[in-house]
């Protein structure tokens, strides 16, 4: 009998441990104004019913790799490198958009440099993998202008992790970048970086940022995954309407005080957060992407394949969120 009962109590721990490892959401996030919500998530999970393991990266491809190799089940990137993972085999779905914008062509303030079309003949820099970069294409494309990653055509692309494109134009190594936020409001209010443009005028309109979640998590863990869309709805709505909250978190928490409350305003300003993402959105970033030849895909894929909002619709709703 005592064999029988320890075994009851084994097969008791060993099934707890399977529900508390059910409710655990690997996370991979990147240290952005915008992505301050995402990163709220796991703040509030317990709330929620479920733990968040939250692994910070330096951009949107890695947090693809991750997920490919299995240690991540939600994601939050670009959606250039959601795509481009998901053309390239990675077992994805977008199920959500977390933030718009987010973009901005900054240049040195003596360079002379008033639109697009003065780009000619400079070093502008950005960071490969990521929605800037198609961004940067699509706007030369528009303008007429040639680019490479060496000498030779009208615009000379340097490619460089968002953490250095700043320094790179403050050392005067570069006449302009196409810089993310707070970076590109940094580089602003510190002076020596001034706003072209903010390159929403293609097809592609204003990016949406989008949270990923893999196959697998979303067709295996089903009520973790809702419990977890649950927990990103309240936060982001937090975030939307108290601002207040949102710049505490992003400005403590996430950069330790690095950034101002001016470098935040002005972030969060070309950078709302949001919900909502649409296939027509995703299909159109898809198209312009193959047109400039961004994110080597080997199949683009078709959006209305793999945008999935049925879990973020039911907890937009359980919640009464517009």
């Amino acid at each position: 009998m005592k064999t029988i009962h320890h075994l009851i109590l084994a097969a008791a721990a060993l099934s707890a441990s399977a529900q508390a490892a059910d409710n655990v959401v690997r996370l991979g996030n990147l240290k952005f104004a915008h992505y301050g919500a995402v990163s709220y998530i796991k703040e509030i999970a317990p709330k929620c019913g479920i733990k968040v393991e939250e692994n910070m990266f330096a951009k949107g491809p890695d947090v693809m790799q991750a997920i490919l190799s299995g240690d991540l089940d939600v994601g939050a990137t670009a959606s250039e490198a959601a795509i481009s993972g998901r053309a390239n085999g990675a077992p994805i779905y977008i199920v959500a958009g977390f933030a718009k914008g987010g973009a901005r062509l900054v240049a040195r303030p003596d360079g002379g440099i008033k639109s697009v079309k003065d780009l000619k003949g400079k070093k502008v820099g950005v960071t490969r993998g990521g929605i800037h970069e198609v961004l940067l294409y699509a706007q030369l494309a528009k303008h007429g202008l040639t680019w490479s990653d060496s000498a030779g055509k009208d615009v000379h692309v340097i490619y460089l992790a968002f953490a250095d494109l700043n320094q790179a134009l403050l050392g005067k190594n570069l006449d302009a970048i196409m810089q993310s936020e707070p970076q590109s409001s940094q580089a602003i209010n510190k002076g020596f970086g001034m706003e072209v443009m903010k390159p929403y005028d293609t097809p592609i309109g204003e990016p949406v940022r989008t949270l990923v979640m893999s196959e697998k998590f979303y067709k295996e863990n089903r009520a973790t995954a809702a419990k977890f869309m649950s927990c990103f709805v309240q936060a982001t709505k937090l975030f939307i309407d108290n601002k207040a909250a949102g710049e505490k978190y992003v400005r403590e928490s996430m950069f330790k005080n690095q950034i101002t409350k001016d470098d935040f305003d002005d972030a969060i300003a070309n950078s709302p957060y949001t919900y909502d993402v649409s296939i027509e959105h995703i299909q159109t970033t898809t198209d312009v992407m193959a047109k400039t030849g961004t994110g080597k895909m080997r199949t683009p894929p078709l959006a209305k394949d793999w945008v999935k909002t049925d879990l973020l619709d039911q907890a937009k709703k359980s919640l009464s969120v517009q």
